[in-house]
């Protein structure tokens, strides 16, 4: 099917792939006759796996193309520019004319169609002959752009192209382009087996029957007996978060899902890129006692009354629920009070007292009216059955009453926020597991380093929205930056900022959303031209 597809100074018949890709650059603000004044550059990382792959691929490929007028060019999954090479000094000197260096941001939505960034948006072959280029800068020049895919993960790596004069075009070029990408996913592949040889020896020397020993490689998962007795999904989850901040050898206590307590030490595999050996000892109770009044995660029953307080979602009822000290336990809230009455209420707390034994949970102590926190207060000071757990907004908002109330408390649990929780990423796997998908995702080191830098104003019940729809994003496997909602992506690179750039960025921000993500009109917006935007943009950390 061919259409007719219209630039600001010409018209010409474009294949469908090759229209489609126009028309998705259109919407994205992209203009032909200024596609490549505003590129966008990122640092490139020389020890990629993607790059030590391609090398020998790209040698070869370089020295079969010596004394043409042909170009090799290799992104990265993000379009960016990794390596290029020419095989004379003219078609050295266009890329350089037209800024096309290291580190250049070559997807559709930047610079329009071209053959690795329309590779890698349609994720197949593609040949973009002369006029087809959407930038005017480029229609002199035909490209033949493959994705590369990692034959393992089937992860998207980047692409690979192949650059000449439109007039010198060779329809040979793309099965050339093909069997030079099959050869750099073979090397791929290769890389891949070489580190989980080295992780699997790691594992098989540390490895005892009666020690629980977890191997975690990128795309392995390798755990003993005695760990796949002692851990459960959301388990794993949170080993490995814990194994993708591992620079180096590292050690953290932590509760499992069984509610065992464990020493976690991991350490990274030498000629395993990416592999960490985790070793597993469970504490004997003595020792878990003693951890759980230090880490203030949630303790045995324990006898007497029971005050928690913490802000709105920070999880106050759950750990209610979780320090009962005896059954059955009898439940009233302070909102019931308020909406059913005192009298209706004070007439249930009785009833529950006068039975004289389990507990009785008063979830919102704080709501009550004064003669209900008079009615709980005498009980209490009585010291005898159903022990009371009681819950309350934070220590410093609560009266006079409610004070003289949670004094005659023996433990005060106060909840911390969940942005300042020290044990955020076992609180992000336990609320993954929660969620019914602990054996089917986890989440990245860097999705987790955003999470854990939010301020998180709604607490847990926030965070469990927030994974809930990176759930329904990715059906199976790593939730990632890219999964979690933009607005909180971009609030957490925020954070490092001074005030007056954290004012700009914000502006940027809203604005870029207001545009629905479209940068020509976003500049428009703020009043500035596309170029600063982008240079703004790139200062202040603002995805996109």
């Amino acid at each position: 099917m061919r259409v007719s597809s219209m630039t600001s100074s010409r018209s010409v018949a474009l294949r469908e792939p090759i229209a489609q890709s126009w028309r998705r650059a259109s919407l994205a603000g992209v203009r032909p006759e200024t596609a490549l004044l505003d590129l966008r550059f990122e640092e490139v990382d020389p020890a990629s796996k993607l790059l030590a792959a391609a090398a020998p691929v790209l040698e070869d490929l370089d020295e079969r193309l010596a004394g043409t007028a042909m170009s090799t060019v290799l992104v990265d999954h993000d379009g960016k520019l990794v390596h290029r090479w020419s095989a004379d000094r003219a078609a050295e000197n266009c890329f350089e004319q037209l800024g096309l260096g290291v580190g250049a941001c070559l997807l559709e939505d930047e610079v329009g169609t071209t053959g690795p960034g329309t590779a890698l948006e349609t994720r197949s072959s593609i040949v973009v002959h002369g006029e087809e280029h959407y930038a005017e800068a480029l229609r002199g020049f035909s490209c033949y752009g493959h994705p590369i895919f990692h034959p393992v993960t089937r992860r998207l790596e980047g692409a690979l192209d192949i650059t000449l004069l439109a007039a010198e075009a060779n329809p040979l070029l793309a099965p050339l382009v093909a069997k030079a990408v099959e050869e750099i996913e073979r090397q791929l592949l290769e890389g891949s087996r070489m580190s989980e040889r080295s992780l699997l020896a790691a594992f098989q020397a540390t490895s005892r029957p009666t020690r629980p020993v977890v191997a975690i490689g990128p795309d392995l998962l390798l755990c003993n007996q005695a760990a796949a007795d002692l851990l459960e999904g959301a388990d794993v989850a949170l080993l490995w978060n814990l194994a993708g901040e591992a620079a180096g050898p590292s050690e953290m206590e932590t509760e499992l899902r069984s509610g065992q307590r464990a020493r976690v030490r991991a350490e990274p595999v030498p000629g395993a890129k990416g592999g960490v050996l985790v070793e597993i000892r469970p504490l004997s109770a003595t020792e878990a006692r003693r951890t759980r009044r230090r880490a203030a995660v949630a303790p045995d029953p324990v006898a007497g009354h029971v005050h928690i307080s913490g802000p709105p979602g920070t999880g106050r009822t759950t750990e209610a629920r979780l320090r009962v000290p005896e059954e059955p336990c009898t439940t009233l809230t302070g909102a019931e009070a308020v909406l059913g009455g005192s009298a209706a209420w004070a007439a249930r707390f009785t009833a529950a007292v006068e039975t004289g034994a389990g507990s009785i949970c008063v979830d919102g102590a704080d709501l009550l009216p004064a003669e209900l926190v008079d009615l709980v207060a005498a009980h209490a000071a009585r010291g005898v059955g159903p022990h009371l757990v009681l819950t309350t907004g934070p220590r410093e908002g609560l009266t006079g009453p409610e004070r003289a109330l949670i004094a005659s408390c023996a433990e005060n649990v106060e909840l911390l926020p969940l942005a300042h929780r020290p044990d955020f990423p076992e609180v992000a796997a336990r609320m993954l597991a929660e969620l019914g998908a602990a054996r089917t995702h986890n989440i990245t080191p860097g999705a987790l380093r955003i999470l854990g830098s939010y301020d998180w104003p709604g607490n847990l019940p926030e965070l469990r929205g927030v994974l809930s729809q990176a759930i329904r994003k990715r059906s199976v496997g790593a939730i990632g930056p890219a999964d979690l909602p933009p607005a909180l992506v971009a609030d957490a690179s925020g954070h490092e900022l001074a005030p007056i750039e954290r004012a700009e960025r914000n502006a940027i921000v809203a604005a870029l959303r207001s545009a629905g993500g479209n940068k020509v009109r976003a500049a428009s917006t703020l009043g500035i031209s596309r170029t600063t935007l982008y240079a703004r943009m790139r200062a202040l950390k603002v995805p996109g």
